[in-house]
């Protein structure tokens, strides 16, 4: 089936955002922990998080267009600082609910039964759940022409993950902690390595990596 412009237009809306939102594969699930200038806090779920650089260690995400109001968004920019809380299969349904649509009065992690975590000298709340946490303090922040979505570009200060997870490389084996992955808007997944591969080359054949980051024979890369 060749879904051309047109057919992609004519598409029910509900439809269409599924479609589209499908197409771009598996994405880290994610909660972004916010709290307003009166300490009120504020939990939503996004699968839009992505890296930028790591020195400085940068990572990005992307908020829907600033048409209503975005608790998020709002509360970012007034205090220049979130958590990101990666979604793990034991409190999977918990994370979805954070989706809906809640008054600023009411707090996420109320509602979704979900406790606020703090570290000394950070005011933003972390996901206690969560196995992989990240401060995050402001860095930019740009409402793209294109469509009117907002760019929240943030510098990780602080990560806090169980060192068994952390390889002698530096590699997160995020596949340890239950994490999960999203696809389109609502489809949910749990990850199976294939393998770790040694850094590519022009001159050197690919070879296969331990989950440590040693070398080791596999057949199917001979």
């Amino acid at each position: 089936m060749n879904y051309d412009a047109r057919s992609i237009a004519d598409m029910e809306p509900r439809k269409r955002a599924r479609f589209i939102n499908s197409l771009s594969g598996f994405k880290s699930a994610n909660l972004i922990g916010t709290c307003d200038k009166n300490d009120n806090t504020n939990l939503s779920i996004v699968s839009s998080v992505f890296h930028l650089g790591a020195e400085p260690p940068l990572m990005g995400f992307i908020i829907r267009p600033n048409r209503v109001e975005r608790h998020t968004l709002e509360n970012i920019l007034a205090t220049e600082c979130y958590t990101i809380n990666a979604v793990a299969l034991e409190f999977l349904t918990s994370a979805h609910q954070t989706s809906a649509r809640y008054d600023r009065s009411e707090s996420e992690f109320d509602k979704a039964h979900l406790s606020p975590y703090y570290v000394d000298g950070f005011t933003a709340p972390f996901v206690l759940e969560s196995p992989l946490k990240l401060a995050m303090k402001l860095v930019e922040h740009q409402t793209l022409a294109v469509n009117q979505t907002e760019l929240i570009i943030g510098e990780i200060h602080n990560v806090i993950v169980p060192e068994r997870a952390v390889m002698p490389d530096g590699y997160i084996d995020i596949e340890t902690l239950d994490i999960v992955s999203v696809s389109g808007l609502d489809s949910y997944h749990v990850t199976q390595r294939v393998g770790r591969l040694s850094y590519a080359k022009p001159d050197k054949k690919i070879h296969p990596l331990t989950k440590e980051g040693d070398a080791t024979s596999w057949s199917a890369f001979e």
